[in-house]
């Protein structure tokens, strides 16, 4: 596959959003439907180029157009889904959202056809084939490809904050894993995927491409499956940490704070601010707790002196950064939670029902 360019980071600020979903029967239950909705049905015009499948053929991938202005982000989301949501009803489906199907168990479900998936089987194995993730995707343009490296090298401390608040994955193969982002854990089981390591600039990260390109560690470049990674086509920083969700607002909660975040980190490079340079082992640390723990993890602090909960950190942020949808994400009860909940009170029907994809 042809290699990213520097020259590909041209604008500052724009976004795009990626959303993995689930295609579900009438009753919600995950179902093979990726041949028919991708492959043998026309999409709507809105979806032509941004429609796709995943590993599994119950796994549907949607991308929105560029946007040009955030404040344009929620109407672009939203016309993506109701696009999606009618082009599988139309032909039988219905769609849901979370980082893992509850009642999803990998050996009953269906691998995709498509040649670069078989290759992943083929080389993976059993990590990729129990690979039944689904997540939220946010990718905010940078314009000059040394400050994207920057400004993901920076992103590596706030990755499990976003993971923390997203958490909505605490069943894998039908089982209660303990977890509130079973996601997270079973997706590092991957190669190169979970946190990255720091890098220099630009080149050493191109060196670091080519290298795993030329001795056939990946198969293009896209296969570098890190929660967050200076994406070399698109000249965007991409964050690939939250679990999916049903709820927009929850999606939306994400976009505005990494577009905020890249912002903000964009004027500390400017400024000459030196990266912070934390050890690999700490910041994975605080993805451990926040993938266990959800809500209630509590972090080590960027100082690395001492400790600081999810809610001391949400409210330092929306005060830093002058936002707030995180807050009242942080404030609702937690998607592993309510599954939790709703499993136990009202049974795996209304469980499925309440992760069939919102639209408003």
């Amino acid at each position: 596959m042809e290699r990213g360019s520097p020259d590909s980071f041209t604008r500052m600020g724009t976004l795009g959003i990626e959303e993995e979903c689930f295609v579900v029967d009438e009753r919600g239950r995950p179902t093979s439907g990726t041949d028919e909705l991708v492959y043998e049905r026309d999409p709507p015009e809105i979806l032509a180029d941004r429609l796709d499948h995943e590993l599994f053929k119950f796994v549907i991938e949607t991308q929105t157009p560029l946007i040009e202005d955030p404040a344009n982000a929620r109407e672009a989301l939203l016309e993506i889904r109701r696009a999606l949501v009618d082009h599988a009803e139309r032909h039988g489906f219905r769609i849901a959202a979370a980082g893992l199907h509850p009642l999803a168990k990998w050996r009953e479900l269906e691998h995709a056809e498509k040649p670069r998936y078989r290759a992943q089987l083929d080389r993976i194995q059993y990590p990729q084939h129990r690979n039944t993730t689904a997540g939220v995707h946010v990718h905010v343009g940078v314009d000059d490809a040394d400050k994207a490296v920057w400004i993901a090298n920076e992103l590596r401390w706030y990755v499990p904050i976003m993971l923390a608040l997203s958490a909505n994955s605490p069943y894998w193969d039908g089982f209660d894993t303990g977890l509130q982002s079973a996601r997270a854990k079973l997706f590092e089981g991957l190669p190169n995927t979970g946190m990255p390591t720091y890098f220099e600039d630009f080149d050493a990260f191109d060196r670091f491409e080519r290298r795993m390109l030329a001795t056939d560690s990946i198969n293009d470049r896209g296969e570098l499956w890190y929660d967050v990674r200076p994406h070399t086509e698109h000249g965007t920083v991409e964050l690939r940490t939250p679990d999916g969700q049903a709820d927009p607002d929850i999606v939306m909660a994400f976009v505005e704070y990494a577009h905020a975040l890249v912002e903000a980190l964009a004027e500390e490079y400017e400024d000459g601010t030196p990266n912070s340079r934390h050890r690999r082992e700490l910041l994975d640390e605080n993805k451990w707790r926040a993938l266990r723990y959800g809500h209630e993890a509590s972090f080590i602090d960027r100082d690395l002196d001492g400790t600081v909960s999810l809610g001391e950190v949400v409210d330092r942020e929306c005060d830093r950064l002058g936002i707030d949808g995180i807050k009242r994400v942080y404030e609702r009860e937690s998607g592993a939670s309510k599954q939790r909940r709703l499993l136990d009170t009202a049974g795996p029907d209304a469980l499925c029902e309440s992760l069939l994809l919102e639209l408003e």
